[in-house]
């Protein structure tokens, strides 16, 4: 559409509204910034969830494998050396892992709490980046014999220092004439590590694995073994491969099974958050039907003088169509702007907030991550962009149309 100069200086002067139509600059200014709010918001929740899914994934991935495989009847892997050489020819496969992982309880003094126990080796530990990255200062060629890193937050709820010692309790015990006998041995703390995820810095504990083999009592064997691919999208072919290389006495299954209601709650609250954050654009839209109609009627007189003096109902049409698409492009940008302004410095914002009001905005038991992550994806902005530019545009139409069928016969009559 091609505006000449003289519709864009009419439309010009009827954006700045005289004293008597303070009431119509009022309503064009709620719709402005409602438009920019809404651009703004909804650019803001979908990087956040973004963020979320995003740092959710990259943290549970940096701990365990996109595969893992167990055994089926519940009997330790005992010729594992030999499988991981196999799987490790596997194409994508960048990593395999075997570990031993349990559930048990460690006390410390009057403290006991519930965890997660991984044996591993020193040297596949270290390949595990995000884990390597968390860990404390610390000597990791000492990760040997009776030594252990726990979480970070583990340590503080139990308030165990590097050094001191822990004891590991596992119910599977040996078995006596008296009954089942608990296995409880005692370990020293190395130090600790914090991957940014509350559910592991609280919960887990890192033991080598000859260590855990010993304490478990499973003479040379694992208990699973952790796959990682190159690229998240070979998963189920890869996993396929490897289900047809072990046989039927293993379990193979990936991360999207263990942690797939999880992560389709975050698709399902990221889609309807859309919606629904939607409709304040469409709101700011109707805002400036009301403001534009308010405007027509305000501009009859105007408007018939137009017509007499030569101007077509297409000219009238296209400068309250400008006036109109200059609120929602203006909005628009400035919604632009202030959303990524805001994504790119909300950890930033976050701290301030919570220091100004003195509590814990983003507790980590509650959201599992220590800081608030936002992502922003070029294609969601684009169409968050394109979605308010459509509907500021469509909201023009009608009161441009009704300006352009406005009878100057019947302005200038009543005046």
């Amino acid at each position: 559409m091609i505006f000449s100069k003289f519709e864009r200086l009419v439309a010009r002067r009827y954006l700045r509204a005289k004293r008597k139509e303070g009431f119509i600059s009022v309503i064009t200014g709620f719709a402005f910034t409602g438009i920019a709010l809404g651009v703004a918001t909804l650019i803001i929740v979908m990087s956040v969830m973004n963020g979320f899914r995003s740092e959710l994934l990259s943290r549970i991935l940096g701990i365990n494998g996109h595969i893992g495989i167990t055994s089926s009847v519940g009997y330790p892997f005992n010729n594992y050396q030999q499988a991981v050489r196999d799987i490790e020819e596997f194409e994508h496969v960048t990593m395999v892992i075997p570990m031993i992982e349990s559930q048990l309880l460690v006390s410390a003094g009057k403290a006991a709490e519930g965890a997660m126990i991984r044996g591993i080796s020193k040297e596949d530990l270290l390949k595990k980046q995000i884990l390597a990255d968390g860990l404390s200062a610390l000597d990791i060629n000492d990760f040997s014999g009776n030594n252990v890193i726990i979480g970070k937050r583990l340590a503080n709820k139990m308030g165990i220092i590097p050094g001191e010692e822990i004891t590991l309790i596992s119910p599977n015990g040996k078995v006596t004439a008296f009954g089942t006998v608990p296995r409880m041995k005692s370990y020293t703390v190395l130090g600790t590590f914090e991957i940014g995820m509350y559910e592991y810095d609280s919960n887990f504990i890192f033991m080598p694995l000859e260590a855990a083999q010993k304490y478990f009592g499973l003479n040379g064997a694992v208990t699973g073994i952790d796959v990682t691919l190159d690229d998240d999208k070979m998963v189920n072919p890869v996993r396929k491969a490897i289900e047809e290389s072990v046989g039927a006495g293993a379990y193979v299954y990936d991360w999207k099974q263990t942690n797939s209601a999880f992560f389709n709650a975050i698709d399902v609250e990221r889609n309807v958050m859309f919606l629904i954050l939607t409709l304040i654009i469409l709101v700011a839209a109707f805002n400036i039907i009301s403001g534009l109609i308010m405007l027509v009627k305000d501009k009859g007189r105007d408007i018939a003088v137009l017509r007499t003096m030569g101007a077509t109902k297409g000219m009238i049409m296209r400068i309250f169509f400008m006036d109109g698409a200059f609120i929602g492009v203006v909005g628009t940008l400035l919604g632009l702007v202030l959303g990524v302004l805001f994504c790119e410095n909300i950890e930033s914002i976050r701290q301030g907030l919570q220091q100004l009001m003195g509590r814990d905005l983003f507790s980590a038991e509650i959201y599992f991550l220590s800081q608030l992550p936002a992502k922003m994806d070029v294609m969601e902005v684009v169409s968050v962009v394109v979605i308010s530019l459509l509907l500021s545009f469509m909201a023009t139409i009608y009161p441009a149309y009704r300006a352009a069928k406005f009878d100057p016969v019947e302005a200038l009559r009543y005046e």
